[in-house]
């Protein structure tokens, strides 16, 4: 019997999800060291963390009240045996959810174990998402407006389905383009007579919440 699978953790905490369409939904992040992107506005030191087995990472979370748990990272879909724990948490009964950045595609039983899948890909790395193996489907997707960003997410539009597509704002030294981001969903909504694109804050950092 092969030995249970440990994952590099930076931290496990209750709050509400801030961005998206279940923003303000009670859940549980269990946020994920090692990324395959290094974007310069990152706000999680994804190279600090600790090595927990799937039992521990499970008593953590079963130590929070909300029975839903957000997969996020550093990115959730380059963890090893990841489908281990998504089996424990659906066996628990637990709404899972997760955030990636899109560029690997994760394996179809992965999937169907998840209950809402946020894709952000990242216009800083424009160059990476030519890669066949990015994810072509998702519940929704977040596009950080971190420059002109207008073409790359005409372009994700196109390449990634989804029931909800986003802008969020870049947040860097302190200063947020609310602005801007709101002048390029203009430009992204023009003529559209559906499906438009929407805001999507860090409300959760606006409410003062981890």
């Amino acid at each position: 019997m092969s030995a249970a699978p440990r994952y590099p953790v930076v931290e496990i905490f209750e709050s509400v999800q801030g961005e998206g369409i279940h923003t303000g939904k009670p859940v549980v992040f269990v946020r994920f060291g090692r990324c395959n992107l290094a974007c310069p506005w990152c706000d999680t030191d994804f190279r600090q963390f600790q090595m927990l087995d799937a039992e521990a990472i499970l008593a953590q979370v079963a130590a929070f009240t909300p029975q839903a748990v957000i997969l996020t990272g550093g990115e959730p879909f380059i963890q090893k045996r990841l489908d281990f724990l998504l089996t424990r948490f659906t066996a628990l009964g637990y709404w899972i959810g997760v955030e990636t950045n899109g560029l690997r595609r994760p394996p179809a039983a992965w999937v169907r174990q998840i209950d809402h899948v946020a894709v952000s890909p990242k216009a800083c790395y424009a160059a990476r998402y030519a890669d066949t193996r990015m994810m072509r489907r998702a519940d929704e997707v977040r596009i950080v407006v971190d420059g002109d960003v207008g073409d790359f997410c005409r372009d994700m539009r196109r390449r990634i389905r989804a029931a909800h597509y986003f802008l969020s704002p870049c947040e860097c030294g302190g200063v947020c383009n609310v602005e801007a981001t709101i002048r390029l969903l203009g430009a992204l909504n023009r003529g559209r007579r559906s499906g438009h694109w929407l805001l999507s804050m860090q409300t959760h950092k606006l409410a003062g919440l981890q």
